[in-house]
């Protein structure tokens, strides 16, 4: 569903990525993870548009995008959401996602209020949404944000931290429901420093470091690389 083939992004004389490859085919849930400044916001920045690479491609459903400006590529199926809450503070929950479905030219039968009430819902937070999106818990915005990527209807979700100032149970939570999500065939890219929710919900893993991939593979080959074991130690790797 989406690859990335020798992206290779500079700053002046820092190469901020290398060659960098990556694969995530449909319902599959992929961790992307790495130590700070390893390049994955950049990554995410290239996949979404936001950053031209210098070298390399970007394909989604094996048609290149990488020319596509942000709204082309949210309008070919690349939802994302982000570590620091990206929402519309001063509108309700259901308007939030109302804006998200208008903008998407790929629109279901249904109109686009009983559409957003449709995916608060299935997010659980259907009794939230007259409430403003400013006055949510995070653990409620976190799920505004992905019930506003899941309205354009996208082939892959790139998710940016999604558990972050989450607990316990609403990580797990989280996690569970990103799986429902993948189960319905939306490949899934996830930045995340929990390396527990990584390793417990993502089916592959890719860790970069300065910009360049070191290691991809299954949870469990990930924790065996002694370069990875190297950087991540004490950091929870093996659980």
């Amino acid at each position: 569903m989406l690859e990335v083939r020798d992206v290779t992004v500079q700053f002046g004389p820092l190469n901020a990525l290398h060659k960098v490859n990556l694969k995530v085919g449909q319902g599959q849930i992929v961790g992307l993870i790495g130590p700070n400044g390893s390049g994955k916001t950049t990554l995410f920045d290239v996949i979404a548009g936001v950053i031209k690479p210098n070298k390399g491609q970007v394909l989604l459903n094996g048609n290149d995008v990488t020319s596509h400006s942000v709204p082309q590529r949210a309008r070919a199926g690349i939802g994302r959401t982000f570590e620091q809450l990206e929402t519309f503070e001063n509108l309700s929950a259901l308007d939030n996602v109302r804006v998200a479905i208008e903008a998407c030219s790929q629109r279901s039968t249904l109109s686009s209020t009983d559409e957003a009430h449709f995916l608060l819902a299935r997010l659980g937070i259907g009794a939230l949404a007259e409430e403003h999106a400013a006055g949510l818990p995070t653990g409620s915005m976190r799920r505004l944000e992905l019930a506003r990527a899941l309205a354009i209807k996208p082939k892959i979700l790139l998710l940016d931290e999604c558990s972050s100032g989450l607990n316990n149970e609403e990580t797990a939570a989280m996690a569970a429901l990103i799986s429902e999500i993948a189960d319905d065939g939306i490949a899934v890219l996830v930045v995340e420093h929990d390396l527990r929710f990584v390793m417990s919900t993502c089916e592959r893993v890719t860790v970069l470091n300065f910009g360049e991939v070191i290691a991809e593979g299954t949870p469990t080959e990930v924790q065996a690389n002694p370069e990875v074991q190297a950087f991540y130690m004490g950091a929870g790797l093996n659980t």
